[in-house]
């Protein structure tokens, strides 16, 4: 019983330790960027050695995915989200994502990161976007076409219309948190009236035809060719 006792301490201890250099790591990276931030610092800011960081992650690329599974929302929105989508409950569905974005995600931290791999063209923007924020669009994109194909939502392209309101709700969040530039409104307020304007404006009329395909427009100019041999 003892050994087991002093085996789970030490997993235990081993799993804080691990957390504790991912959160130095990202805090580190947010604040000096990723070019101005060393190893060693991320390791005396962990209180571990290099070595034993190293034997955590073994390389930056595992390092980096860590720090997104533990910053990054959408893993812990997405299946409730899609419990929600199911419903067909569009106001249900955008106001879920935006009461997420306007609250509480993402946070300052990651955001800074977000903007620092970006800027430095980074290899953690590159995984960022692709195992996160394209799995989200796709999902969002996808609930809006499928939408769209029951009647509910105007034809629009359906990526455009998940990035024009994803685009409100991350604006917002910049000004807010990154530049100090928050809004005298309640937080329901904020998330109503960005709900209220995109779902007005998918339900609205057409604002133009589907464009016609080089066959459709063919037979359109010259109906007469559809009976010629």
């Amino acid at each position: 019983m003892k050994c087991s006792s002093k085996k789970k301490s030490s997993r235990i201890s081993g799993v804080k330790r691990k957390a504790s250099i991912i959160d130095s790591a990202a805090a580190l990276f947010a604040s000096r960027g990723f070019t101005g931030t060393k190893t060693k610092a991320i390791a005396e800011h962990a209180g571990v050695s290099e070595a034993l960081m190293f034997k955590h992650f073994p390389s930056k690329h595992d390092l980096y995915a860590a720090i997104l599974a533990k910053e990054s929302p959408v893993p812990g929105i997405l299946p409730e989200l899609k419990s929600v989508a199911d419903q067909q409950d569009d106001e249900r569905v955008f106001t879920y994502i935006a009461e997420t974005i306007v609250r509480k995600a993402p946070d300052m931290q990651l955001m800074r990161l977000l903007l620092f791999s970006a800027l430095e063209e980074h290899e953690l923007s590159h995984m960022f976007f692709q195992n996160h924020v394209r799995v989200f669009y796709d999902f969002l994109s996808g609930y809006i076409d499928r939408r769209i194909r029951d009647g509910a939502f105007r034809p629009v392209d359906p990526l455009l219309a998940a990035r024009a309101f994803m685009g409100m709700l991350i604006y917002h969040r910049l000004l807010s948190q990154l530049f100090q530039m928050p809004v005298a409104v309640k937080p329901q307020e904020i998330e109503e009236t960005f709900v209220s304007i995109f779902l007005d404006g998918l339900r609205a009329g057409t604002i133009h035809k589907p464009a016609l395909t080089a066959d459709a427009l063919y037979l359109k100019q010259s109906p007469n060719r559809r009976t010629r041999t």
